[in-house]
């Protein structure tokens, strides 16, 4: 950890200066992990958290859906906020209120709790992520950024590997007989040192109180998700009754006046004349709705290797590693293909998605519970390359010709409707898996397959509306 005496240690200030630049880079990057780690490791840890805990099927959609709500829901106005407020500021409170939510998720004594502390979670989080952009711009010479920038993807990429496979460890360790709660609690020793070298590290700024912010925009949003995803899933747990109903037209009408407000306020979370481009929409929507149908897919496989194949948490951990490995593999890969590729490549990483799935639900309607770990390799590893092909594609495109003055809104924009698309797959694809488990996981996890690759088919027309090129300059 550095500090502002490190000048006095016989080294030049430059030389100081680029420490505490790399040291103010490993902060940042530290809590995108921590987000990033615990945006996923639900993904392993649903069964066995429903299994001591309860819930049923309810708790394991909620799990995964109300990080990526509230994270997705907020993500604009925690941007807005430190421009207002300092990103320093919200950096700090972000990390420490991140940590605090983790404690409470770790010690959560009912479903409730803890679906209630991931919204928390999530919340806290979305205050923290927007700001590192602005704290390493600040910090980092305009000729040196490109270098920060660079070692995001690598890093993002180990911890999505990583993650899951150290959650799925600490469950099976039982440390202290806890079962799952560690991968939680973990984040006060973890987000405590980032909060510590964040306090002694990041530059001081004051934020400008003229910024707008659109609260109104927000909360409706807010609101349509939260009205949404609970009729579906109530729906899904205990029947379509007045309930269910009447929460999903109420985010219906959230959504109308949404949609409404962003007309109208003076400062709306996505510009108009953004929605009136036809290569962002089109981006947009291919972006939510094949987001959802693959992050959807990846919490089924891991229900069906834990509740069907009898895999541990770490055994499922380890058995998702060809698909994480695709994932990181054709995201890297992509970023030095898409200025001569440009659309072409969303395409190749539907038709890989496609293919992947394909060859998944074949061997799955094959073999049923008999499935092997080895025979799920190769149609995983196909999965993520396909999965990574358009991570790394997708919203880049969309933003290929857009005017230079909205690249920061329409990148916003995208980041966050990306972490809602999460949570309506979260939400959406594990419905089907529920509510055709009655004939056997297996059949279930077949019927789930040919959903994802029905969406993902779909998907594919719309590669034609999108621009042909990412911009020159890619955003980061």
């Amino acid at each position: 950890m550095l500090s502002d005496s490190d000048t006095d240690t016989g080294q030049t200030p430059q030389a100081a200066s680029a420490k505490r630049r790399w040291a103010i880079l490993a902060v940042v990057l530290a809590a995108d992990v921590l987000d990033l780690v615990d945006a996923t490791i639900t993904n392993i840890a649903a069964p066995a958290i429903t299994e001591d805990l309860g819930g049923g099927p309810a708790l394991i959609q909620w799990l995964g859906a109300s990080y990526a709500l509230a994270l997705g829901v907020l993500l604009v106005v925690g941007g807005r906020l430190g421009d207002k407020y300092g990103r320093r500021r919200l950096f700090l409170a972000g990390l420490t209120g991140f940590t605090l939510a983790s404690l409470a998720c770790g010690l959560a004594p009912t479903p409730g709790t803890l679906v209630a502390a991931r919204l928390v979670q999530g919340a806290f989080g979305a205050l923290v992520i927007p700001q590192g952009f602005g704290i390493l711009g600040a910090a980092w010479p305009r000729e040196h950024i490109g270098k920060a920038f660079s070692l995001f993807g690598p890093v993002m990429g180990l911890s999505a590997v990583g993650g899951p496979v150290l959650a799925g460890f600490l469950i099976d360790a039982d440390l202290g007989g806890l079962g799952w709660r560690p991968m939680f609690l973990i984040n006060l020793v973890l987000g405590g040192a980032a909060l510590l070298a964040a306090v002694r590290l990041l530059p001081h700024d004051d934020g400008d109180r003229a910024t707008a912010i659109d609260g109104l925009g927000a909360t409706l949003l807010g609101a349509t998700m939260l009205g949404l995803l609970s009729g579906l899933i109530e729906g899904s747990a205990n029947g379509w009754t007045a309930t269910p109903v009447l929460l999903v037209a109420a985010g219906l009408a959230a959504f109308a006046l949404f949609c409404r407000r962003q007309t109208t306020a003076p400062d709306p979370l996505i510009r108009p004349s953004l929605l009136r481009n036809r290569g962002f929409t089109s981006g947009l929507v291919l972006g939510v709705v094949f987001f959802a149908a693959v992050s959807g897919l990846l919490y089924v496989i891991s229900l069906f290797l834990q509740q069907c194949l009898g895999r541990s948490p770490s055994e499922t951990a380890l058995g998702l590693l060809p698909l994480s490995a695709g994932i990181v593999i054709a995201s890297i890969a992509c970023y030095g293909l898409i200025g001569r590729f440009g659309r072409a490549l969303v395409l190749a990483g539907l038709l890989i998605t496609l293919t992947g799935t394909g060859w998944l639900l074949a061997q799955t309607a094959a073999t049923g519970t008999d499935t092997g770990t080895w025979a799920l390799v190769p149609p995983l590893l196909v999965i993520g390359i396909g999965m990574g092909t358009c991570f790394g594609t997708v919203y880049d495109v969309t933003i290929g010709d857009i005017a230079q003055e909205e690249a920061g809104s329409a990148s916003g924009s995208l980041s966050a409707v990306q972490q809602l698309a999460n949570a309506i797959g979260a939400a959406t694809v594990t419905t089907v898996f529920f509510k055709t488990a009655r004939d056997g996981t297996a059949h279930a996890m077949t019927v789930s397959l040919a959903v994802v690759a029905g969406v993902t088919l779909l998907c594919c027309p719309l590669v034609r509306l999108l621009p042909r090129e990412a911009p020159e300059a890619r955003p980061h």
